[in-house]
């Protein structure tokens, strides 16, 4: 595995000299979201508002992207285009103001934008169509974070201690309101697919900062160190493993960001964000949490329980 490992496996970068700073930065940043959010909201999709639903079909097939554009230069704002049925048969999603009264001269509006003299469009039915999200819903979708979260504290105190898992949420949430907080930032527009992109984000922090726990559990248990000292050369030790697979995911979401369609673009800009704030959480803060208070981690935090001495033992 040498040739994967860009940075020497035996390197020895001191980033627990940095942790007050770069905890400090991780606590503005998480502060800063939290208050953007609270002060700026979100600017959310018809998955979350409501508007007007036309159904349209079309002599030939048509480029959605293209149409979405037309509508666009016609002054609709972020307008939601998808095919069904066949692929002449479009539904177009718009805000829009005035309830039923209004659905039939907005159905003409869009059906001028995106007629063409060689392939007109015409209405098939136009409609009020309510929120995807309704409250219901939405404090569902809150119990459900709650159950992930305490989800991820059970099994990481199960598996490591649980100072772990304490300090891999609290990274984990920060990365995540991080996220939030850039689209409450830049007035993107927040849909399913972003809310889709930020729950996966979650699941990529946990499991990027639980690889580097590991290699702290069987350091701490094999080293004769202190426990900064542990902490660091452990972070040294994954680092290459980090770097590689953050920066493959990395180009994975990058090429759905430039290739998937505006549908997905939301989706992937969460996800490019939350693999980089993900990638530096586990380096700079996670492991750096473990030396403060009440989650400084000890060497008896980390001593062999009876059931795992006998695996211990078979290890070469």
């Amino acid at each position: 595995m040498k040739p994967f490992n860009i940075i020497p496996y035996d390197s020895n970068f001191n980033f627990m000299r940095l942790r007050w700073v770069s905890l400090a930065l991780i606590s503005l940043l998480t502060l800063a979201a939290i208050g953007l959010i609270a002060a700026k909201g979100f600017n959310f999709a018809l998955d979350f508002t409501g508007g007007t639903g036309v159904e349209l079909r079309f002599d030939k097939p048509v480029n959605v992207d293209q149409i979405r554009q037309k509508l666009e230069a016609a002054g609709v704002e972020n307008p939601q285009v998808q095919t069904f049925g066949s692929g002449n048969d479009l539904l177009v999603r718009l805000r829009s103001e005035g309830g039923a009264s209004a659905t039939g001269s907005i159905a003409a509006e869009v059906q001028r934008a995106v007629s063409t003299v060689d392939n007109p469009a015409q209405v098939l039915s136009s409609a009020v169509v309510g929120a995807q999200v309704g409250k219901d819903l939405a404090i569902n979708g809150i119990w459900a974070l709650i159950f992930v979260v305490v989800g991820f504290l059970i099994y990481i105190s199960f598996r490591f201690e649980k100072k772990f898992a304490i300090a891999a949420i609290v990274t984990t949430l920060s990365d995540i309101t991080i996220v939030a907080g850039w689209f409450a930032l830049t007035r993107h527009e927040f849909d399913l697919t972003v809310l889709a992109g930020i729950l996966s984000v979650l699941g990529y922090s946990i499991n990027d900062k639980i690889v580097v726990f590991d290699r702290v559990r069987e350091n701490f248990r094999s080293m004769r160190a202190d426990p900064e000292a542990i902490l660091n050369k452990s972070i040294n030790q994954t680092l290459s493993r980090t770097i590689i697979v953050s920066f493959v995911a990395f180009l994975t979401v990058f090429a759905l960001y430039l290739y998937g369609g505006g549908s997905l673009q939301g989706m992937a800009e969460a996800q490019m964000i939350g693999i980089v704030l993900g990638t530096l959480s586990s380096i700079f803060a996670a492991c750096p949490l473990l030396t403060l208070g009440f989650l400084k981690v000890t060497k008896q935090d980390l001593l062999p329980k009876a059931r795992d001495e006998e695996a211990l033992a078979r290890r070469p």
